[in-house]
């Protein structure tokens, strides 16, 4: 299972997360109603739930004071380090180091409404709510951070909805609500339909029918949900 690892204990508290983690997953996922079809949904983290952009803007900004920036109206392209390194080839290093630095994911503020709209979301009936986000190869500090920003935020019994994966086309579900334009991977048709979540780096792009967007937090997720259990 990629859902979960065997391990029942994380962020050094010494709780346990589940009893049967497999067995209350299955059980979770295999039971329905006539309300409506069941639906899985993936929600990516950084960019659509945590505020990426800003976070790193501020820090880098702080860090490296005399060195040219780029503000939110003017990125463009999913890759930050990638547009940093155009404005000049020594910047693409500096702005990497900004995200492999020790408390950059944890401290990520929510963008607004995204934790409350999850939260709704893990109560609807017939809904399977999992956060699934890719972290950073450097992985000194990103994956705990990204349990521990989950726990702050959501609670912890929310850990168990954590997905990490450096592939989310391997991951099944009906749903994956993602601000990255092209999602790839060693699954050619992933089961999930992607919806782009709005951010300053792609908000200029052109969606191809049937692709949908969801402009915010405040756009009309709900329907979109309901869409898919039509």
């Amino acid at each position: 299972m990629l859902l979960l690892s065997s391990s029942t204990r994380l962020l050094g508290r010494g709780k346990t997360l589940l009893r049967d983690p497999f067995k209350r997953i299955c059980v979770d996922m295999s039971s329905s109603s006539p309300s409506g079809k069941r639906l899985r949904v993936l929600v990516d983290m950084d960019g659509v739930l945590a505020d990426f952009e800003g976070g790193f803007l501020k820090k880098y900004r702080a860090r490296y004071p005399e060195d040219p920036h780029i503000t939110l109206d003017d990125r463009r392209g999913f890759w930050v380090s990638t547009q940093y390194g155009q404005l000049r080839s020594d910047l693409c290093n500096k702005a990497i180091s900004i995200w492999e630095s020790k408390d950059f994911f944890i401290e990520l503020e929510p963008l607004p409404g995204g934790v409350e709209a999850v939260k709704e979301m893990a109560k609807m009936d017939n809904t399977d709510v999992f956060i699934c986000t890719s972290p950073i190869q450097h992985y000194n500090h990103c994956p705990y951070e990204k349990y521990a920003w989950v726990e702050k935020h959501f609670g912890h019994d929310f850990l168990e909805r954590v997905i990490l994966t450096r592939d989310k086309t391997v991951i099944t579900g009906d749903l994956l609500i993602d601000d990255k334009p092209d999602i790839l991977g060693v699954e050619p048709k992933p089961t999930w339909e992607h919806i782009l979540f709005t951010a300053c780096h792609n908000k200029h792009l052109p969606l191809s029918p049937p692709q949908r967007r969801l402009l915010s937090w405040s756009d009309d997720w709900r329907a979109v949900l309901d869409s898919k259990r039509q």
